[in-house]
């Protein structure tokens, strides 16, 4: 006990105890509700501590522990005075910081290393696909009857691996698989691997094969890339063999359009090609018969004759405005001459007025002495035939000789030693088949009476834009254009009354009864790319010298006009 008054040492010690929890208490309620109780008594120093501490600084904690143990242990650590650390929020907000960035780098690890990983998996699953895809065909080509017992899901699978995008019920998908693999085991288009699935667009997209028996290659191209896949295709089949791919696009849900590119043909020799440059060897019909093929000049025209066989090489076409032709198109008459050495031009629509064409006689063509035009009066700038020639005819004609057919300049005779050669461009029925009724009640019953008046003396030659496609293989869409101009069913009727039952053989169909050309695209929709056309342009002969006709064409490569060029040669 110590003086009077004052308290005994175990007094005094808990009064400083409750003095230190009251001063711990009322510094708690003024620091962040982040800080634990105990990071509270830590963070204000008691009464008599050293302001600043002179030990150095320790290292920063590693960032695996929360925020209040990482600002506690950086309190202690430090030993700051009150003075130094009463700004505890922001230290708070840099370690949270600190922890933030550390998240994101182990994130962005993570989500690398699992990147890595899916697209290991992902090869290794589409080897094994493109393994099993393998495997399955060759069984299929081994055993061709399994395909009736598989399911459609199946059977599209089975044309999706081999490259076939095809649509249709089971009988449609079976077909094509038995064409394309060969009921003998046989292949017409070679295994195609995951990756050369061709791509789907939209509106629709074209499959092109290309067969050279030769070679025996088969180029399979997407019209959407300009990329080529070559693979070898397999020996064995026999030129007496045909394969077929029966393609069915969906363009709507209404309509459907069949594309066929037929393989390998029955001639020897005979191969079809199919190049991006070349769209008319794709055959794009909407009703194509299985025999049907696509037009190739290269391989089927038949070979020269000898130079000791005379003949006649006539050319025709409907230029689409001569005027126009020479001055912008990129291609003229000039060059067609010195390519196809032709003996006579004739030239349809040249849309000249008879003040123009002597400016263009003079400077046409060289050594083709001999032209005459006829213009129309009625409408200037319209219509107007033209005959371009270096062999002198015997006599000329313009017109059919009736004043109501002959104001528009359709129609120029001229008259050789053994024939008669018409150029003739027939009228177009029109927008809303306005001329429909004058063309299939006068025109073309005058036309063919005119030639069979002429053949009375010596056989006839017409050529020329008829505007007509005769039958359904002479125009991709027919269904489609059964009230078109040129389609329509009276001048359907008309052109065979008036011509073919008359006597007059159309020379390209009598060449080539199953080939599938055109010699007209519209402008519209990229037609010619789309091999989208019509049959119009024609040479038509007396059948008394039918015989005599070796070879009868088309250039669909030249491109200068809405129509190409077509060509005769007859032997003389």
């Amino acid at each position: 006990m110590g003086r009077a008054g004052w308290p005994s040492s175990i007094q005094h010690r808990e009064r400083e105890r409750e003095r230190e929890r009251r001063r711990t208490c009322s510094a708690s309620a003024r620091l962040p509700r982040r800080a634990s109780p105990r990071c509270r008594s830590l963070a204000r120093p008691r009464r008599g501590a050293s302001a600043v501490r002179t030990h150095a600084r320790p290292p920063m904690p590693p960032l695996l522990l929360r925020g209040g143990s990482l600002l506690r242990l950086y309190g202690c650590g430090c030993g700051l005075s009150s003075a130094n650390f009463s700004s505890s929020k922001l230290a708070l907000t840099r370690l949270n910081l600190m922890m933030a960035q550390t998240r994101a780098t182990y994130s962005r690890r993570a989500a690398s290393k699992k990147t890595e990983i899916k697209k290991d998996e992902e090869l290794v699953l589409e080897k094994e696909d493109v393994a099993e895809s393998k495997l399955d065909i060759e069984q299929i080509r081994n055993d061709p009857d399994q395909l009736q017992s598989m399911t459609v899901k199946d059977l599209r699978e089975i044309t999706r691996r081999m490259g076939i995008p095809i649509r249709g019920n089971k009988k449609d998908l079976v077909s094509t698989l038995m064409s394309s693999l060969g009921k003998e085991g046989t292949s017409a288009v070679e295994k195609v691997g995951m990756s050369e699935v061709p791509s789907k667009r939209k509106g629709g997209a074209s499959v092109e094969v290309e067969q050279k028996i030769g070679s025996s290659e088969v180029i399979s191209e997407t019209p959407s890339k300009r990329s080529r896949t070559k693979t070898k295709s397999i020996k064995g089949t026999t030129h007496e063999q045909k394969s077929r791919i029966n393609v069915k696009q969906s363009k709507t849900s209404v309509q459907k359009e069949t594309l066929v590119v037929q393989g390998a043909v029955a001639k020897a020799g005979l191969g079809l090609g199919v190049d991006q440059e070349e769209p008319w060897t794709m055959l794009v019909h909407k009703k194509a018969q299985p025999s049907w093929i696509p037009y190739n000049p290269k391989v089927m025209r038949p070979p020269p004759l000898s130079k000791d066989t005379k003949t006649l090489k006539i050319l025709s076409w409907n230029v689409n405005g001569l005027k126009a032709l020479v001055k912008s198109r990129g291609f003229s008459i000039h060059q067609l001459a010195q390519r196809e050495d032709f003996d006579i031009l004739c030239l349809q629509e040249t849309k000249m007025q008879e003040k123009d064409v002597e400016v263009i006689k003079e400077g046409l063509l060289e050594g083709y002495t001999h032209s005459f035009w006829t213009c129309s009066v009625s409408k200037l700038g319209y219509s107007g035939t033209a005959i371009i020639s270096r062999v002198k005819p015997l006599s000329i004609k313009y017109g059919l000789g009736v004043p109501d057919h002959d104001t528009e300049g359709r129609v120029v005779t001229v008259e050789f030693d053994d024939f008669y050669l018409l150029t003739a461009y027939v009228p177009n029925s029109g927008d809303g088949l306005k001329r429909l009724t004058y063309r299939v009640t006068e025109w073309d019953p005058s036309l063919g009476s005119y030639m069979k008046d002429l053949e009375k003396s010596k056989p006839v030659i017409l050529t020329g834009d008829l505007n007509c496609a005769h039958q359904e293989i002479d125009i991709h869409d027919p269904a489609g254009n059964r009230k078109s101009a040129g389609f329509t069913n009276e001048e359907r009727e008309s052109f065979g009354t008036n011509f073919l039952s008359k006597g007059f053989i159309d020379t390209f169909r009598n060449q080539h009864p199953d080939v599938v050309a055109y010699s007209y695209w519209g402008y519209r929709h990229n037609a010619r790319k789309s091999n989208k056309g019509w049959r119009l342009d024609y040479f038509l002969v007396s059948e008394s010298i039918a015989e005599r006709v070796h070879d009868s064409y088309i250039l669909p490569d030249i491109s200068a006009s809405d129509h190409s060029p077509l060509g005769l040669i007859l032997k003389l």
